[in-house]
């Protein structure tokens, strides 16, 4: 199966409109994934058949009249990483909380993955994560600055802060498949930086791209989908995911004394209340006793 992220920023007139056509293209396909739609463009992950995702990505190019090639990142996976295919109407494709930034009007300047490792060399660069803490914690490029946001919406605080102590030295941003460190260099070049650089890609690209000598990722890639994170390679890497809050979990997570399957891990155990913890645990339960239903059922002789 193939997974393929994409995004674009554009000028979308009713983007309602869109939405409900994109829907209709990827049923028609059966394609599995999450896409967002706003006035300022499109985001997502599709995943199915290539020639299903190829269809679909020549149905979104045609009608939004886009002459280029989409720039897409394509990756495989051995199973689904998705359960079904929704396509959403958002007030941005990702939410800093600034739809008046528009990237397509000013952005920071793409390089590649060899110019980005000249980047991460330089001394003088400042080199920023725009990814949440969580995703930061199973992998970055060593050097590199954590905002500690737990969600985008809270980066422009951080962007605020950074420039009023200077905005002389150059910006190297990066983020997992570009679309966030895009928005972020708009942002910064509105506040008073010139010199500013974005990943093309991001990192699934720089992995994509860059050879395993000069490869200077450190750890393993978060990714939003049921694969949770990849390693170098981009195959499936060795972390679960908190069903409770959402959080990658370590092999060393999961030996924890905190970690219940399903309601708590070492991370979110004194985050949530009495009545969210029972509620979980409920649903665990049932879980469970669904899954002992279909080994006997599946035993059964007929």
């Amino acid at each position: 199966m193939k997974v393929v992220s994409l995004y674009r920023f554009l000028d979308l007139e009713n983007p309602s409109a869109f939405r409900d056509q994109l829907q209709e293209i990827c049923d028609e396909q059966g394609l599995l994934g999450t896409m967002l739609v706003a006035h300022e463009g499109f985001n997502g992950t599709l995943a199915g058949d290539e020639r299903a995702v190829v269809a679909a990505l020549n149905w979104i190019r045609e009608r939004l009249d886009i002459a280029e090639k989409l720039d897409a990142r394509w990756t495989d996976s051995k199973e689904a990483p998705f359960r079904k295919m929704h396509v959403k109407l958002k007030k941005e494709i990702v939410t800093l909380g600034r739809p008046d930034i528009l990237p397509h009007k000013a952005a920071g300047k793409h390089v590649d993955a060899r110019r980005w490792n000249e980047l991460l060399a330089d001394p003088e660069v400042v080199v920023i994560d725009t990814r949440n803490h969580y995703e930061i914690e199973v992998g970055t490029f060593p050097g590199s600055i954590d905002p500690g946001n737990d969600s985008f919406r809270e980066f422009p605080e951080f962007a605020k802060d950074l420039a009023s102590q200077s905005t002389d030295r150059p910006l190297a941003m990066f983020c997992t498949g570009g679309i966030r460190c895009e928005k972020a260099t708009a942002l910064m070049l509105e506040l008073g930086f010139d010199e500013v650089y974005q990943m093309h890609g991001g990192i699934l690209n720089y992995l994509t791209e860059i050879s395993d000598e000069e490869n200077r990722w450190d750890g393993e890639c978060f990714v939003f989908d049921t694969r949770v994170a990849v390693d170098r390679d981009l195959e499936e890497g060795g972390y679960v995911q908190c069903h409770a809050c959402r959080r990658p979990l370590s092999a060393e997570d999961l030996r924890s004394a905190d970690y219940r399957e399903g309601v708590s891990c070492s991370k979110c155990v004194n985050e949530a209340d009495a009545d969210r913890r029972a509620r979980l645990e409920e649903r665990r339960q049932q879980v469970l006793l669904a899954a002992a239903r279909d080994a006997t059922h599946s035993g059964s002789k007929i």
